[in-house]
């Protein structure tokens, strides 16, 4: 399956900015509210350890790429519409907002650390970087809940069957967020609200529709601009307060990767995404040395610019997506000669029979069992498929 990345958060934060990172894309960039109005779809990469070294071969990707040993795989990225407060009630952009953000399966909040933005997106100073948290995820829990309380009008209304329980119909209503009824009675049971709204106050009903929009949602924050001292003191006190320990917080500049893709595009810099480290290798004035050793100075003290970091811990940590090669009939080529050519990711906790049919439908209707092409292991259809595995599907399609 094709997963996509959510950008989200208030204007004039540097969303644009991370897209345009991460993506290489052109998209408008502004330090004003709405530069983006109409979300913008690009391809990013995420990496994966390609595997073809450890059977002495060298790769031939049919998408992405492979550098040195890491494979760039593809993945969707949405830059959203900024939101700002009152969006589920459809101020500034809102409705939009919510509508574009369902088509994600996962968010990065893109917050700018240094403060210089207020919840409108107008320039300031000395802003508070968690107001900026709070309100986003306020905004999505009354969204939630607004969409939940119509579910509960409905169940109570007497519209459905009296054998109809309340999380079939709550599962119904909120469908969109892909969600199911065995999910949502999962979630009633976590909150310990029981099974009957009618004794439901408003606390349980936004503690539960807070529930639904974390487990359908996930969400990381990207700490950006982190290239000022005012978002590197901002940063220490938020990730050192307890209140947002049920956040992954990613510190990031996306200038700063921005400005290392294009140097490495102009033939000035060798770089590669993610990586800790760039080599000057053009010619380059005093004024852009200068500017180079700053963002070398942010890559030794943070690791990486962070926009990688990002997109990688969204998927694979927060998300727990699980990358893993299609192998072939000589263990890792296919009839045409081409070498680990795909890598999928694909949902935690998938079996090996899932991963037939994210394949092709066909390929699972059809499957008879899979082999590990590392130890030539015959796998049964309820093999839990682990990270980096390489896997050939016996199928009689």
């Amino acid at each position: 399956m094709s997963y996509r990345i959510g950008l989200v958060g208030k204007p004039s934060v540097g969303k644009s900015s991370f897209f345009n990172a991460a993506t290489m894309n052109d998209v408008p960039e502004g330090a004003y509210p709405f530069t983006t109005i109409d979300p913008s779809v690009g391809e990013a990469y995420v990496r994966v350890d390609c595997a073809a070294p450890e059977f002495d071969e060298e790769c031939t990707p049919s998408v992405g790429y492979c550098d040195d040993g890491t494979r760039f795989v593809p993945t969707k990225l949405v830059d959203v519409a900024g939101l700002i407060p009152g969006a589920h009630e459809g101020n500034g952009l809102g409705n939009q907002f919510l509508t574009d953000l369902n088509e994600t399966d996962v968010l990065v909040h893109v917050v700018d650390f240094s403060g210089e933005t207020d919840l409108e997106g107008e320039p300031t100073e000395g802003h508070d970087p968690r107001d900026d948290i709070d309100f986003l995820e306020e905004e999505l829990d009354q969204w939630y809940l607004g969409i939940l309380e119509k579910g509960i009008e409905r169940y109570e209304s007497g519209y459905t069957t009296e054998d109809d329980a309340i999380e079939e119909e709550l599962a119904e209503q909120m469908s969109a967020f892909k969600t199911n009824e065995d999910e949502i009675k999962r979630l009633i049971r976590r909150v310990d609200i029981g099974f009957d709204p009618a004794e439901w106050d408003a606390d349980d009903r936004l503690t539960l529709a807070r529930e639904i929009r974390t487990e359908t949602k996930p969400m990381l924050i990207a700490a950006n601009k982190m290239d000022t001292p005012e978002a590197q003191e901002n940063y220490d006190e938020i990730t050192s307060d307890p209140d947002y320990d049920h956040l992954t917080i990613v510190p990031c500049s996306a200038h700063a990767e921005k400005a290392l893709k294009s140097a490495d595009k102009a033939g000035v810099v060798d770089y590669r995404p993610g990586d800790d480290d760039f080599e000057i290798v053009g010619d380059v004035s005093s004024e852009q040395e200068q500017g180079l050793e700053e963002i070398r100075d942010f890559l030794e003290r943070y690791g990486a610019t962070g926009v990688q970091a990002a997109l990688e811990t969204a998927l694979f940590d927060v998300l727990g997506v699980v990358p893993v090669f299609p192998g072939g009939a000589n263990g890792l080529g296919n009839e045409r000669g081409e070498v680990l050519p795909d890598c999928y990711l694909i949902p935690p906790e998938s079996t090996a029979e899932e991963f037939a049919y994210s394949l092709h439908s066909d390929i699972g209707d059809g499957f008879l069992h899979a082999i590990d092409c590392r130890s030539n292991r015959q796998l049964g259809k309820d093999y839990a498929v682990e990270s980096r595995d390489v896997l050939e599907v016996i199928t009689t399609n």
